[in-house]
């Protein structure tokens, strides 16, 4: 996934923002290391080491897949703003002895104002930064949730924002299938009802390719 990361980030034609996430994600970079290793959730995605770096970098994929299909769409800005939209979460959790809690930071401020500040003090520290560039990737950060109820505190304006929230949405689900897989018992092929999804979740295909195996 490191790898992966930074052939994405090397993608990047636009000079200021590939400066940014050199700041951010250089080898050398204490956010980085963290970055690496945090988890992405508490529970409901990517709830494990690596975790944030697997959701990100799927986002910022699949954005950056998607954002020559339709117009208008600066995909530099939509990827930037895809690997950094939950730098909060750095602050906002904490793993001891392998358990995911929230830190004081995190249930004082959020994670999207914390990632809001980190991102804002990385674009500060760097001479020249356009402030039509900081200002679209702020409103990804701010605005990835979606929805005020949701706890943006904006919602999406631009493109690039509403491009990623839609794909930071789809990978949440999408995550959330493969945890309740995970935790699924042997010969079942719903999980119980899960929050993150409103429903129950249906397995059949793999209870099908199960049994296939077992023949």
């Amino acid at each position: 996934m490191e790898s992966d990361l930074r052939e994405l980030v090397a993608t990047v034609q636009n000079p200021h923002l590939r400066q940014l996430l050199s700041a951010v994600f250089g080898e050398g970079s204490p956010t980085w290391v963290r970055y690496r290793s945090a988890p992405a959730a508490k529970r409901y995605h990517q709830a494990y080491p690596h975790g944030l770096l697997e959701h990100c970098l799927t986002v910022a994929q699949a954005v950056s897949a998607i954002s020559a299909t339709f117009p208008g769409i600066d995909r530099d800005v939509a990827v930037t703003g895809a690997l950094v939209h939950d730098i909060g979460k750095l602050e906002a959790y904490e793993m001891r002895d392998g358990a995911i809690s929230m830190t004081d930071e995190g249930r004082l401020y959020g994670e999207i104002p914390l990632g809001y500040y980190t991102v804002r003090r990385a674009i500060e520290c760097l001479d020249g930064f356009p402030d039509e560039l900081a200002q679209a990737v702020l409103h990804i950060v701010l605005s990835h949730h979606g929805a005020l109820e949701h706890g943006s505190p904006v919602v999406p304006c631009t493109r690039e924002a509403t491009l990623v929230h839609m794909i930071d949405n789809l990978g949440g689900r999408l995550g959330s299938f493969d945890r309740l897989e995970r935790e699924l018992a042997a010969g079942e092929v719903w999980s119980g009802y899960d929050r993150a999804l409103g429903a129950g979740a249906y397995f059949g295909d793999r209870a099908l390719n199960g049994r296939a195996a077992a023949a």
